[in-house]
């Protein structure tokens, strides 16, 4: 990652097209084209790229040292983002991802807007140049907008991860609702922390949806957040530790992954070449389990790889992005997005999570296998 004592300020104001292909403007709810953001923030160039959100920038006259790179590996056959996900959920979840970050284990974190502790998440994130991206929530906890009213219960929580996949499917969300909780989660995440976020994907991967995908897609455009999630695993089908509900639940994941594909690709949206995660959530985390993850997704390789015959230089670089829930578990009655932690989150599987990718065994790994971490805007 980048290292750098001081950085310029970037002021914008945003007031233009956000369509990536010319094809694209937003829609407003009334049916009208929307073609200016109006926004006026402050990018921290290390989180956000100006050039690649298409924002005039202009820099402030402090002294700058320039932004030095750590020793890389000659020719790394991947280029892999690790993705502390569920930021700001609690404070033990928070700590527990800058410490992994200050380690070395994770690249990039996932905040959670709704989450009880967004707020001292952004400040963390500021104080040690974490690179933050938004983990869009339409399944946990409470919406931060006002028009939510199909999207919540009765008691106004969200449906849940398989409540939210029920009510879709019998036609009960509106997605002028889904689209209006996105972008006020973006616009709070910009009051959050003074910055569109680099990357933006989905919890409970509800982002590739059907409808929403389509959506989801839209507000990034609009927006011009470059990078998503597609969470495509190789050697998904042939692990033999995943039990028969994750099995089915994670083959759906990858169906409506896939299926977002030509939706992403139309509004320019971009994500890495392939994605680890599903085979090694909590316990299911190991070196070994991790080195069969990284086979896979090395011999699946970018789209119009080389030649198996190729020489190494020849050869493209890999990118991935590996999801990761590392932390400290949470307490009861401690965090969450609203209506306390989940058991997920108080699993000692988030400490596992945490003590594995902090273990000099996987940085051994990963030279091993020519894997350089990086952030997404490295990619």
């Amino acid at each position: 990652m980048y290292v750098c004592s001081s950085h310029p300020s970037i002021h914008t104001n945003t007031d233009r097209s956000h369509d990536r292909s010319g094809q694209h403007g937003r829609r407003d709810m009334g049916g009208s084209s929307r073609t200016s953001l109006g926004l006026s923030v402050l990018l921290d160039p290390l989180t956000c790229g100006q050039e690649e959100l298409g924002i005039e920038a202009h820099v402030s006259s402090h002294p700058v040292c320039p932004p030095q790179r750590p020793a890389v590996m000659p020719q790394p056959r991947m280029m892999l983002v690790v993705t502390g996900d569920d930021f700001g959920y609690c404070p033990r979840r928070n700590q527990g991802l800058v410490d992994c970050f200050q380690a070395g284990g994770i690249t990039n974190v996932s905040l959670l807007v709704n989450g009880a502790s967004a707020k001292e998440a952004a400040e963390l994130a500021q104080r040690h140049n974490i690179p933050i991206g938004l983990h869009a929530n339409l399944s946990e906890g409470v919406p931060v907008s006002q028009q939510a009213s199909t999207l919540i219960n009765q008691r106004g929580f969200f449906h849940g991860k398989m409540g939210f996949r029920q009510a879709l499917k019998g036609g009960q969300l509106s997605m002028g609702q889904v689209e209006l909780e996105l972008r006020a989660q973006v616009r709070l995440f910009i009051d959050l922390t003074g910055h569109l976020p680099q990357h933006m994907d989905g919890h409970q991967h509800i982002h590739v949806l059907p409808e929403v995908r389509e959506v989801f897609a839209q507000v990034l455009s609009d927006f011009r957040i470059p990078y998503t999630r597609v969470p495509v695993e190789s050697g998904l089908h042939s692990c033999p530790w995943l039990p028969g509900h994750l099995h089915r639940f994670y083959a759906q994941v990858e169906k409506d992954a896939l299926d977002s594909i030509p939706v992403f690709s139309r509004y320019g949206i971009r994500w890495p070449d392939v994605y680890l995660g599903l085979t090694t959530m909590g316990q299911n985390l190991s070196v070994p389990n991790l080195q069969r993850a990284l086979g896979h997704a090395l011999a699946a390789g970018p789209s119009g790889a080389a030649p198996s015959g190729a020489s190494a230089s020849d050869r493209p670089v890999v990118t991935a992005e590996f999801m990761v829930h590392p932390g400290y578990p949470s307490r009861p009655q401690e965090g969450g997005c609203g209506e306390g932690p989940d058991d997920f989150s108080q699993s000692a599987d988030r400490q596992h999570e945490l003590s594995l990718l902090t273990d000099p065994s996987l940085q051994s790994l990963y030279s091993q296998q020519r894997v350089q971490l990086c952030a997404f805007k490295d990619l």
